[in-house]
């Protein structure tokens, strides 16, 4: 099956400006630390990091949203933070872009999700994370349950991206499918973690890694048969039209109901970090579809995106004019 030539795609991103896109999810703070090493510790064999600066960026499922926004379209966010001073510069994070915080709710005695990332060198020394991943229920739960319905006829596309930090329940999902009932044209796009894969049936298409797609499938991915095998046993599992698996430097997969799989190698020149470069594919992917492309044509347009944010450092975005340029 041919791919979308380069006109049809920048044809496309033009509907971009009047998508809205509607991204439930876990939402981080990434916090990175950047510095040199030049010297190894004498108190364990271990690097020394000589601090240059630090910054705080949108990570998660708003990661995703600054995603959206880069590329020109808008996007409203809903999930949960805590009542503590992350959570506060997180709702100014994304205050930035700006985006409605109608969608988010705050829960006191939980912390904000962060996720510290020590630079140096341009790589990854070492990460360390500050969490609550516990299920988000009763009072909250209802909250944002009241806040989806009551907004989901005003969206194009919803993207459901899951760090398996307690956003994303079965009573979630549950509701969100009841929600998209009446909404048939929406389609469903969702970043799944492999922990209790029933969450995710009925999605439109779904966007797993390759060790993810292992661990939903169960099928060991070693070659182009293995990658349908995975695709094809991921859609009798869960429902849905198509899975477009990520491989990192082998591109894409693309399994779609009854067509044959499409492989979509990579463009990225250089991969230097890949933190990230998931939330590029669904949120390319979804204004893809949003703007009518096909499966096929909008995970080429999210392939160009992803390798384009694999080439940069830390929590990176891809802008429409980066997008326009890399694929004329």
């Amino acid at each position: 099956m041919p791919l979308a030539n380069k006109k049809h795609l920048r044809q496309a991103m033009k509907a971009f400006k009047s998508a809205r896109i509607l991204v439930i999810g876990d939402l981080i703070i990434d916090h990175f630390i950047w510095g040199s090493v030049s010297r190894i510790s004498p108190e364990a064999p271990v690097p020394v990091v000589n601090v240059t600066h630090d910054n705080l960026l949108l990570g998660g499922s708003a990661n995703v949203l600054n995603n959206i926004y880069a590329l020109g379209a808008q996007a409203t966010i809903c999930g949960v933070i805590g009542d503590d001073g992350m959570g506060d510069r997180l709702l100014t994070l994304l205050g930035e872009l700006p985006s409605d915080p109608d969608g988010i709710v705050r829960i006191a005695g939980r912390p904000t999700t962060i996720k510290t990332r020590i630079i140096a060198q341009n790589q990854q020394v070492v990460r360390f994370d500050h969490e609550d991943n516990g299920p988000v229920n009763g009072v909250h739960l209802e909250t944002i349950k009241k806040f989806i319905s009551s907004h989901m006829a005003s969206f194009d596309a919803v993207i459901v991206s899951d760090y398996d930090k307690g956003i994303i329940t079965p009573e979630l999902m549950d509701h969100l499918r009841d929600c998209l009932y009446e909404h048939p044209a929406i389609p469903l796009i969702i970043d799944p973690k492999p922990s209790q894969p029933e969450r995710f049936r009925g999605a439109t298409i779904i966007t797993p890694n390759h060790h993810e797609a292992e661990q939903l499938s169960g099928i060991k991915i070693t070659d182009e048969k293995s990658l349908q095998a995975a695709g094809e046993k991921m859609l009798a599992d869960l429902g849905g039209m198509a899975v477009l698996i990520t491989r990192g430097e082998a591109g894409m997969g693309l399994i779609e109901r009854g067509k044959e799989p499409i492989t979509i190698p990579t463009v990225a020149r250089e991969v230097f970090d890949v933190t990230g470069a998931g939330d590029t594919v669904i949120a390319t992917l979804a204004l893809g579809l949003a703007a009518k492309l096909s499966y096929a044509d909008a995970a080429t347009l999210a392939n160009y995106a992803a390798g384009i944010v694999v080439g940069k450092v830390g929590t990176a975005t891809a802008s429409q004019k980066e997008l326009l340029e890399v694929i004329k």
